[in-house]
């Protein structure tokens, strides 16, 4: 019986680590998207206000300008040298991450602030939508930064 379920399964994963790490980050980015673009389209004005995009949107911004620099520019060994250099980079970094940070404390002081310890019969939903939301941007931006390795770009 158990010839049946052999799984000759050597997959080379090291070769494949840009693939999986960039396809994990898309997919975390287009869920917490998703999860936005329905929670702003079903709850009513009452519920949720579409002010709370400014935060989505800053998390996003902050995914790209994370990613925005190779990890060699961050240590100093990057083949070329920008304008600021290497701590011009390390500045960059600190300033998404910051602001990535700063995306997610909003979205959690939000949660409770509008959602949690309000009073009153009205849905939670939206408030953890927006948490799991920008817990997701900032989940796929560590994974696309931290998941890929650079030697395998050439």
């Amino acid at each position: 019986m158990s010839g049946y379920f052999n799984c000759n399964c050597n997959v080379d994963w090291e070769g494949k680590r840009n693939g999986v790490a960039a396809i994990a980050a898309a997919a975390l980015f287009f869920a917490g998207w998703w999860l936005m673009i329905d929670t702003a389209c079903v709850y009513d004005k009452k519920d949720w206000s579409n002010v709370y995009i400014i935060i989505t949107v800053a998390s996003s911004l902050a995914m790209f300008m994370v990613n925005a620099i190779s990890n060699s520019q961050v240590r100093g060994e990057a083949l070329q040298e920008s304008l600021l250099g290497t701590k011009g980079a390390r500045l960059w970094l600190m300033g998404a991450f910051c602001l990535s940070f700063g995306c997610l404390v909003a979205a959690t002081w939000l949660l409770f602030s509008d959602y949690v310890l309000q009073t009153g019969d009205h849905p939670v939903w939206p408030g953890v939508a927006l948490f799991l939301h920008n817990l997701m941007i900032f989940a796929a931006s560590l994974v696309y930064k931290f998941g890929r390795t650079e030697d395998l770009w050439g």
